[in-house]
């Protein structure tokens, strides 16, 4: 989602404080009893990861600014989660400002405030002053400024709850300590949220001591870049822990677990379709044809028609922009040529010594005759190469025609490429900036050598036992798009198809994991 018209200006954000009442925790009962969205502030260190975050629950690629500079965010903006049926927007969310010098602010505080008030008096009484309204006042650069740090107090005063990033890579400093102490001061509940958990530096346990010590016992991981859903889960359960009334949040948990098992229905009946619309893919030519031009042709359709799935799976999943996402034809693994023999290799999917001659002959076309025309090694090299030939009957052998399909070996090698990068996908978040991979961490390394020690990587199934939709659909052209033959009556058991391979493929993904 683009929330671009939700952009929170500074000036907006002072006169929306001004209209508060002065105890956050009356409008906090207020939220709550009107059934207006839960207001939730995203609040941390500078560079900890807060927009970051913020992309990966809204699954918006285009939400804010993200660098690996400090202070990329400058003002509070805002963006909302609503229920996927009724359009109820259940929470709404503020990405703030870094907390650039909390350690400065908690001197002034110190110095300038009576410590017999309470929190929240005190950090109205920061806001009242001049150093909170730095630069925008019209202070020259000597003037010690912390208006960012007042725009972050300000959204914390006008919220329900809040979370705290941290960068589970950074050790604990005093920095830290001095931005939980101001955060307490609004009297709201603050929950710390580890991000980079995925890093081998984290510090988590460090962090969970400290944390414990400040009253601060509820915590949970959320990595922007390594997506985990039930992460996720625990994220917005754990909140709901420290509300007196967690419907609105009850409530979106429950869509978003509906949301995200209807998208993978979704992914998994894309991937079926293009596979079922492969497997019926067959050209025919006479029996003294070349046939290697009809295989180029093929291969190349093929190809594309794989681009075409994988850019619906990608759109599916909200990774769908060139300038913030990885787009098919960069995905590295991608690069390769899905009829590339070596690759079929790399997978662990083997065909036996012989094996190519033996489907030459056992499918009833005449070795001897293709070879006089491409010459046998070439006409074994294009069949290794992904595609056979088969004399579907006696009539075809009679009349001379030939019929070329899409090898079995390929289809098994498209169909574990597509649940590679459906899973790819699924564990991505829309905070990660690097080319997408298709397998999981050190993965890609132990296919080599798993193909060397002749124990192959799991694949859905072996390359000689296609599942019966696709052994189905290999006679049946008129299924796939590609070879010209439509009908509406074809297209419609082609659907049904689709759906029973599907499920089969939910089935294959969960053995597999």
């Amino acid at each position: 989602m683009n929330d671009n018209n939700n952009t929170v200006t500074p000036n907006a954000e002072e006169a929306a404080f001004s209209s508060q009442p002065s105890s956050s925790q009356s409008s906090y009962k207020k939220t709550i009893a009107s059934g207006e969205p839960l207001k939730l502030a995203v609040v941390g260190h500078t560079n900890t990861g807060k927009t970051s975050i913020l992309r990966t629950l809204l699954r918006d690629v285009y939400f804010g600014e993200v660098k690996n500079e400090a202070a990329t965010t400058r003002h509070v903006e805002r963006a909302q989660l609503t229920d996927s049926q009724t359009g109820e927007a259940l929470v709404t969310l503020y990405d703030t400002p870094g907390l650039e010098d909390a350690s400065g602010l908690m001197d002034w505080l110190e110095d300038n405030t009576a410590s017999r008030r309470d929190g929240i008096e005190r950090l109205q009484q920061f806001l009242a002053a001049d150093i909170a309204m730095g630069a925008a006042a019209g202070f020259d650069d000597s003037f010690e400024d912390y208006s960012q740090e007042a725009k972050v107090v300000r959204q914390l005063l006008a919220s329900d709850m809040a979370i705290y990033v941290v960068d589970a890579r950074e050790p604990v400093l005093g920095k830290y300590k001095d931005e939980l102490a101001i955060l307490s001061w609004a009297a709201i509940p603050v929950m710390p949220v580890f991000n980079f958990t995925d890093s081998q530096d984290a510090n988590i346990d460090a962090w969970q001591t400290m944390l414990a010590r400040r009253n601060l016992h509820i915590s949970t991981r959320f990595d922007s870049v390594a997506f985990e859903f039930e992460d996720e889960m625990r994220l917005w359960q754990n909140l709901a822990t420290m509300l007196t009334h967690s419907e609105m949040l009850d409530q979106l948990m429950q869509r978003r677990r509906e949301d995200w098992a209807q998208l993978y229905d979704e992914a998994n009946i894309v991937i079926a379709d293009f596979l079922i619309n492969v497997a019926a893919f067959v050209r025919e030519i006479n029996d003294d044809d070349d046939p290697l031009p009809v295989l180029t042709q093929m291969q190349e359709a093929v190809r594309q028609t794989e681009r075409a799935m994988q850019h619906k799976l990608l759109n599916l999943y909200k990774f769908y922009d060139n300038a913030v996402a990885a787009t098919p034809l960069e995905l590295q693994a991608y690069q390769q040529d899905p009829f590339d023999p070596e690759l079929l290799k790399s997978y662990g999917i083997r065909t036996t010594s012989g094996a190519a001659a033996g489907a030459l002959i056992g499918l009833g076309i005449d070795a001897a005759a293709l070879g006089t025309t491409l010459g046998l090694g070439a006409a074994l090299g294009a069949i290794g190469g992904g595609l056979l030939s088969n004399t579907s009957s006696i009539a075809d052998k009679i009349t001379g025609v030939k019929r070329l399909y899409i090898d079995p070996a390929t289809l098994t090698l498209l169909a574990t490429r597509a649940l590679d990068l459906l899973s790819a996908l699924r564990h991505r978040g829309h905070a990660a900036t690097d080319t997408t991979q298709l397998l999981y961490q050190g993965e890609t390394e132990q296919l080599s050598n798993d193909s060397e020690n002749d124990n192959p990587v799991i694949t859905p199934w072996a390359s000689h036992k296609l599942p019966g939709e696709l052994k189905k659909a290999r006679g049946k052209p008129q299924w796939s798009s590609l070879s010209n033959q439509k009908s509406e009556q074809a297209q419609s058991l082609r659907v049904e198809a689709a759906w029973s391979l599907a499920h089969k493929l939910q089935a294959y993904k969960v053995e597999r994991e």
